[in-house]
Order: C-alpha cells, then sequence, then structure tokens
C-alpha cells in the first residue's frame, strides 16, 4: 500500500507541475494583428502549393494512394499547432516517413494495398500514442543530446534527395521511374533514364526557372511558389496546341491528375493480437525517428529566428497529429524539411499559418481537386529544388567541419549514410557516432603530478618520484562508466611506487559517479589494501557519499578514511586527511606530492 501512495503522489505531483496546457494557440494569438494574418496567410498558401507535389511523391515512394497523404497533410497542419506546435516546424508526410513506411513494408512482405489499408492505421495510431506517452514524460529534452553537427549532416543530405527526386519530373520521365531510397539510387535511375528524357517537359522546366527569377522581386506582395505556378500553368495551358503541332508524339508536360475527395471517410484503427506486436515496434520506430526530424528541423530553424522551442510541446504535437490522421485515413506525420522552411521563409508570424495551410489543402481537395489537372510536374519540381537548395546553409558546413575533427567525423558520417544508404538511418549513425566521440573524448583524463621544489613552490614533477610517501590527487571532471576504468588503472600505475603508502584523493569536483566507477574505485581500494597502502577520499559532496553509503564501498574504504566537503572551509577536509596521515605514517610527515588533472578546454578550474 505504501508503494501505491508513493505511485499516487508522484502522479499528483507531476500532474500539478507538469499538466498540458489545453489550447496552447492561444498563447501565441494574443495581440494577433492584420499585418500577422496577412504573413501566415501567404505562407499558409505558399505551403499549401508545397504539399501537393510532395504527397505525390511521398505517397508513391511509400505505395501509398495520393489521397492518403493529402489527408494527412491537411489534418496534421491543423492537428498539431492546436496542441502545442510551433511556427518552425509544418507536420506533415515527409520524405523520412515515405521511406521508413516503404522499408518496413517491405521487411513484412506487406505487398496487398488492401493489407497496407488495413495496418496503416494502427501504425499510425500506435506512433501517435508512443509520441503523447513520451510527452507527458518529458523524453523531449533528450533531443539537446543530438549534436547540431547531426543535425547540419542530415539536412544537408536531405535537401539534397528532394533536389535529386525532383529531376525526373522536371525531364519529363516520371512515369515508370520510381525514385530510390537513397540519393545513390536516385542519381543512378536518373542516369540510367537520360535517354528518356521529354523536351517539352524540359522547356516547361526552364520556362520556370526564368519565371520564378522573375517572379522573387515582388515576392513581398505575392507568393513565389503561387506566382510561378499560376503563370506556368496559364502558359502551358495555352501552349498545348503548340504542343500537338511540334510533338504530336510526346505531347506536352505531364500534370497533375484530378483530386476526388469522395473516399475521405472516418477509419478506425483495427488492431489484431498476432499482429499487435509488430505493429508496435514498427510505431515506436516511426515515432523515434519523426520525433528526431521534426524536433532537429525546428531548433535548426528556431536558431536562425534567435529563439528556440519547446520539445516536449512539439512531441505532444506531432503525436495528437498522427492521432488526428489515424482516424481521417492519413500517414505518419513529421516535421517537414521544405515545407518548414518554405513556410519560414515566407514569413510565418504563428502557428496559425500551419492551420490556414491544412484549411486550404482541405479546399483544394474538395473545391478545386479536379482543376489541379492544369499544373504542370515539371514546373512543380523546379520550385522544389529551389526549396531545397535554399535548405543547405554553406556557412554552417564550413564550421562543422572545421571546428573539430570530431565534429567533421560526424557530419561526414551522416551526410555519406543518407548518400548510400537511408536518411532515416543516417540520422541514427550519426547521433551514435556523435555520442561514441564524445564518451570517447571525455573519459581520457589527463593527470600531472606536482611535487614541491627547493623553494617551496608547487611545480610540476620531472623525472622519477624520489621520496615521497603521500600524494594528492585531484579528479575533476566525470567518473562515469566511460572514464572510471582509464581512471582506475591510472591510479594502480600511481600506487606501484615502491615508496609511496597515502593517497589522498579529493573528489570535490568529480561528478556523475555510477556503478561502475564505484566498483572502480572498490578494486582500487582492495589492491591498495593488499599492498600495505591506504587511500584516503577528501572533500567528498553529500551525493557521492549517498552513493558510497547505498552501494557500501563507505566500509570498504573505512569510514575514518572519508572527510566530506566543508563548503564553508574548502581545506578542512584535506586538512584532517593530512592529519590522518600522519596517525598512518606513525607521526612522521614526508615529501607530498599533488597529482591534478590537466585542464579541458570546456571546464573552469576552481581554486585548490
Amino acid at each position: 500500500m505504501k508503494f501505491i501512495r508513493t505511485i499516487k503522489r508522484s502522479i499528483r505531483e507531476y500532474w500539478r507541475t507538469a499538466k498540458p496546457d489545453l489550447f496552447p494557440l492561444r498563447h501565441d494569438l494574443q495581440g494577433y494583428t492584420v499585418p500577422s494574418a496577412r504573413a501566415d496567410f501567404r505562407a499558409g498558401l505558399n505551403v499549401t502549393l508545397l504539399v501537393f507535389p510532395q504527397a505525390i511523391a511521398y505517397a508513391s515512394i511509400a505505395g501509398l494512394p495520393i489521397q492518403n497523404a493529402l489527408f494527412g497533410a491537411a489534418v496534421a497542419a491543423i492537428v498539431g499547432p492546436l496542441c502545442g506546435g510551433s511556427r518552425f516546424v509544418m507536420l506533415g508526410p515527409t520524405n523520412a516517413t515515405a521511406v521508413m513506411l516503404f522499408a518496413l513494408f517491405a521487411s513484412m512482405e506487406m505487398t496487398d494495398p488492401a493489407l497496407k489499408a488495413m495496418a496503416l492505421p494502427a501504425i499510425i495510431f500506435l506512433s501517435g500514442l508512443f509520441l503523447v506517452v513520451g510527452a507527458f514524460l518529458r523524453v523531449g529534452q533528450l533531443i539537446q543530446y543530438i549534436s547540431r553537427t547531426v543535425v547540419a549532416g542530415y539536412i544537408t543530405a536531405a535537401a539534397i534527395y528532394i533536389m535529386v527526386n525532383q529531376v525526373p519530373k522536371a525531364l519529363g520521365y516520371l512515369p515508370g521511374m520510381s525514385s530510390g531510397t537513397t540519393i545513390y539510387q536516385a542519381v543512378e535511375g536518373i542516369i540510367r533514364h537520360l535517354g528518356s528524357v521529354h523536351w517539352p517537359s524540359i522547356v516547361c522546366a526552364l520556362a520556370t526557372v526564368i519565371v520564378y527569377r522573375l517572379m522573387r522581386p515582388i515576392n513581398k506582395l505575392l507568393p513565389i511558389v503561387a506566382a510561378t505556378l499560376a503563370v506556368m500553368s496559364l502558359l502551358t495551358w495555352m501552349a498545348q496546341p503548340l504542343w500537338a503541332h511540334i510533338a504530336p508524339q510526346a505531347g506536352g508536360p505531364v500534370t497533375l491528375h484530378a483530386l476526388e475527395a469522395a473516399g475521405w471517410n472516418f477509419t478506425i484503427p483495427i488492431f489484431h493480437g498476432d499482429t499487435l506486436g509488430a505493429f508496435a515496434n514498427l510505431a515506436l520506430v516511426i515515432a523515434f525517428l519523426s520525433f528526431l526530424e521534426g524536433t532537429s528541423i525546428g531548433k535548426s530553424l528556431a536558431a536562425r529566428a534567435g529563439s528556440k522551442i519547446d520539445t516536449n510541446r512539439e512531441m505532444l504535437a506531432m503525436g495528437c497529429a498522427n492521432l488526428g490522421c489515424s482516424f481521417y485515413g492519413g500517414v505518419p506525420a513529421s516535421g517537414s524539411l521544405a515545407r518548414s522552411q518554405l513556410n519560414y521563409d515566407s514569413g510565418a508570424v504563428t502557428p496559425f499559418s500551419s492551420i490556414i495551410s491544412g484549411m486550404l489543402c482541405l479546399v483544394g481537395i474538395f473545391l478545386l481537386g479536379p482543376y489541379f489537372r492544369f499544373i504542370p510536374v515539371p514546373a512543380l519540381a523546379v520550385v522544389i529544388i529551389f526549396t531545397g537548395w535554399s535548405l543547405i546553409n554553406k556557412r554552417v558546413i564550413k564550421v562543422v567541419l572545421k571546428s573539430t575533427t570530431s565534429d567533421a567525423v560526424v557530419f561526414v558520417t551522416t551526410f555519406v549514410a543518407a548518400l548510400l544508404i537511408r536518411l532515416d538511418f543516417a540520422i541514427i549513425l550519426g547521433a551514435a557516432t556523435s555520442i561514441l566521440l564524445f564518451l570517447r573524448k571525455a573519459a581520457i583524463p589527463e593527470l600531472v603530478e606536482y611535487a614541491h621544489d627547493a623553494s617551496g613552490q608547487l611545480t610540476p614533477m620531472e623525472g622519477r618520484r624520489t621520496n615521497t610517501s603521500i600524494s594528492i590527487v585531484h579528479v575533476e571532471g566525470d567518473l562515469f562508466f566511460g572514464a572510471s576504468e582509464l581512471f582506475r588503472d591510472q591510479m594502480r600505475r600511481l600506487v606501484e611506487d615502491p615508496n609511496l603508502r597515502v593517497v589522498i584523493l579529493k573528489m570535490r569536483n568529480a561528478y556523475h559517479l555510477d556503478a561502475t566507477s564505484v566498483l572502480s574505485l572498490e578494486e582500487l581500494v582492495r589492491y591498495m589494501k593488499e599492498t600495505g597502502r591506504t587511500l584516503l577520499v577528501s572533500e567528498v559532496r553529500k551525493d557521492a557519499i549517498r552513493i558510497f553509503r547505498k552501494s557500501g564501498l563507505i566500509d570498504i574504504i573505512g569510514r575514518e578514511n572519508i572527510f566530506p566537503d566543508h563548503s564553508q572551509n574548502p581545506t578542512l577536509a584535506t586538512a584532517r586527511a593530512l592529519k590522518r596521515c600522519k596517525f598512518l605514517l606513525g607521526g612522521k610527515m614526508s615529501d607530498v606530492s599533488i597529482l591534478v588533472e590537466k585542464q579541458k578546454p570546456n571546464q573552469v578550474r576552481q581554486g585548490q
């Protein structure tokens, strides 16, 4: 019963301090003005026009109907901001989620469209549920441990992948041409199909480049994407007789198909006992990668704006968006790289631009769907290529490649993995590489031994210790599992000196002790006792003493050999340790050497 009461108390305390805001959008809309609404509408309209070509591409990659991607884009764009999404993350179908779905369906050998239609809502529902639970448990803060270098490598690779996948559409051999799951496969497919280029499509693409460039000066007055596509749709429609005369066999550029929204229905996710486990595993992978992708994009854009995002709010918004998509025939929702960038560049002021985009998307599906057949696919491809190019930040790439070797390795690893493997795997590999390199760097303690010279000054000791029976070791930094073994080995080399009798371990600046470091200290103490030496621990902080007591290490070292830290008198603990040394040495105090760790660049050395 005591355990149950403790759990209830913890839940009440968590709900009191971390209960969600049921309508967070109201904070963003405080002081909302007409200019802000105008900017949000322009951004929402631009994003809406980008949704349709992306939905076609992503649905094709995942092997799903186009309507699923469009419905998912509309639902996610509306639900996300209502649950806490920011203007920096536009939720909806993305390249990464499409590739993941394709890979996951392939791993389950699920090729029947009917089986996919049955499994998809259940997978999306579980993915959204994982995200919502994660947001309530506040695991969103874990994103801070993902290096910006990983994000830079991922965004650069994703931008190139977006552009490369639009090239076939600009060249006109979209029919029968499937995009690869990696940049390498996509480029290989382009080269292999170069003989199938469609000259009217190339002309349309080149004309779009010219129109887009001419429209840039009026970007503040009109949405450049909307204006470009409107002009190109009109020109393509007017040029139909010309294409019939010049290229009767090839015809004009390919245009979008008319969209029918009659099949949009409310669906209920169906779970089967034999597939629930598999669906849960797939959903967990999608949830993790979607969160990592979305928050990485949001953090990058927020940094450009001199702001920051609440990762737990973004996680909750993404989870709610996926739950909504599971009931309305959508696809997994994540943060879209291209749409988020376009929304930001278009001057969005609040998350309301996302809601506007979702509503316009619904309007486009229900009312304007039949007229989308006039939008030329090559023109859409060119607009997306321009957007992808703007995502490549040359300044950031230069910084991460020249700052440190570790940053360069992480960037290249992430980038090359995206080129040769997959985007979703690349960001996981990059994050793992970043963490491993950090642990390797943090787990290499550098120690320097000091001794008194003839004048009594403390100087680095040269050569071998001559007549020293006491050594004082300053421990600074982390003594976590990655550093504990190296620390123990260096300490053992130190205590192998036959003249050494007592080691005083000063631990005021030692942090993050864990079970591994406790076991390493225990082995060191036992080794010293077997060789007739004594370990004293001074300046021990309360958290370290608590760990010593719980693990039993305090009895192994000996309570008389542990001297707690006194914040009011920093030297008192070491003074008491030296008094204990005098007792252990029979009242005789020999020369004292002091071993301190070399100052690392990211540390601030405290006074001894």
